[in-house]
């Protein structure tokens, strides 16, 4: 029995599609639009030929781009499964790993059909990924915490920004902040209500009574904030009227939009703790994996069944090193392979560096593997370490067990 091939270049408006058999030959070359009509329309033209050329197998595929293939896909998975005439796999494709796949034809041009014939081509010659599930509830978890992540990447930006505007109202205060938190109520407020001449002219009493009202009386010692913060404001540049209303816009205007953020992003935890409650997992029962990290985790991973073991975890993560090895030689510098999840990767990282400073066994890995590193140590150690937590991360999984720390299992 044959198999067809069908690549998909996914785009906004329309999708191209290359049919293609085992040998390698084209059988059919069409566009669709990206809407349900379109994909009403491709369905029916992988059934008829499939039947036509009596196909056993329908491999589809994909690359993921944004999210312009994301309902065909799903579309596709549904509707393909229904029958029982042959057996159907979708697979969404990573781009760059099919871009590498075009390199070997160093001839082929850039349009669209060629696009296609390589992604159809791809699928002939085997070494794909995990065929996709259709788990909604993990890709809804997904899109809120990908969202969340995005927001905190951009705080951290606006944050930035802000504290460079700071710099200009208030170069002393930006150098040596006497507050323990620059976004905290009493700095900001300092920032908006006050101008260093306004804090240089005050008393020191008027000055004391502004930071108790605003600190609602949690400074064990305003005086000495109070003069040092005047010692700062005499200190500092003075900026011109028409250069000074400006920068406050600015520092009122970001802080607006960090704070709409944040308030958005507390928003997003509801509804994720909502979403996790119907997920059974015991990540939370290692101390250092919060909540956040543990969403964020379960997101990426999805359904833990479509990994064999914790090695290609692993491998999905980007979390594994390059081999360089010729004759009897063997370079004993690695690199880490640039590939891979990097959400999936970025929480487990932060939770490796969360775990490492509550268990003991994280504590004594990371210490080796620092030690061991000739540079970048903390980097380098920390990296091995996550790796290290795919191991307890996929057992937790895959067992859903609680996690007991080296100190209680030595009793």
């Amino acid at each position: 029995m044959a198999n067809l091939l069908a690549g998909i270049d996914v785009s906004l408006k329309s999708h191209s599609v290359q049919f293609m058999n085992d040998n390698g030959d084209a059988l059919a070359f069409f566009s669709v639009p990206n809407n349900v009509t379109g994909a009403e329309t491709l369905c029916q033209k992988l059934m008829d030929t499939a039947i036509k050329y009596k196909c056993s197998l329908v491999r589809v595929g994909m690359e993921a781009t944004s999210n312009l293939g994301w309902h065909l896909a799903h579309f596709l998975k549904t509707n393909l499964n229904q029958q029982s005439v042959f057996q159907a796999q979708v697979f969404v494709l990573n781009a760059r790993k099919v871009a590498r796949f075009k390199k070997g034809y160093d001839t082929l041009p850039k349009n669209d059909r060629i696009d296609a014939w390589v992604i159809a081509d791809h699928l002939r010659f085997g070494r794909l990924p995990h065929e996709m599930t259709d788990c909604i509830q993990y890709e809804a978890l997904q899109r809120l915490t990908r969202t969340r992540f995005h927001l905190m990447q951009n705080i951290a930006r606006d944050k930035t920004f802000f504290l460079n505007q700071v710099f200009l109202k208030f170069s002393g205060l930006r150098q040596d902040n006497p507050f323990s938190n620059m976004f905290g109520t009493t700095c900001i407020a300092v920032l908006q209500e006050l101008e260093p001449e306004q804090i240089v002219a005050m008393s020191i009493e008027e000055l004391v009574d502004f930071l108790k009202e605003k600190g609602r009386n949690r400074f064990d010692n305003p005086q000495d904030i109070a003069e040092y913060l005047q010692k700062l404001a005499r200190s500092s540049y003075r900026l011109d009227k028409a250069m000074a209303d400006p920068v406050n816009l600015s520092l009122s205007v970001m802080l607006s939009v960090i704070h709409t953020m944040e308030k958005e992003i507390h928003k997003l935890d509801k509804e994720i703790e909502k979403i996790m409650k119907s997920i059974p997992q015991t990540l939370a029962t290692v101390k250092g994996i919060g909540p956040v990290f543990a969403a964020g985790i379960i997101a990426e991973i999805g359904a833990i069944k479509r990994f064999d073991n914790h090695n290609s975890l692993a491998k999905y993560a980007g979390l594994v090193w390059s081999q360089y090895q010729s004759g009897e030689f063997e370079s004993q510098e690695t690199h880490r392979v640039r590939t891979g999840n990097k959400y999936l990767r970025y929480y487990l990282i932060q939770a490796a560096n969360m775990i490492r400073q509550y268990d003991s066994d994280y504590n004594i890995f990371y210490k080796e593997k620092y030690a061991q590193a000739l540079k970048h140590q903390h980097k380098r150690a920390l990296v091995l370490t996550a790796r290290k937590l795919v191991r307890l991360v996929f057992m937790l999984l895959k067992t859903n067990t609680l996690y007991i720390p080296p100190e209680r299992r030595e009793r």
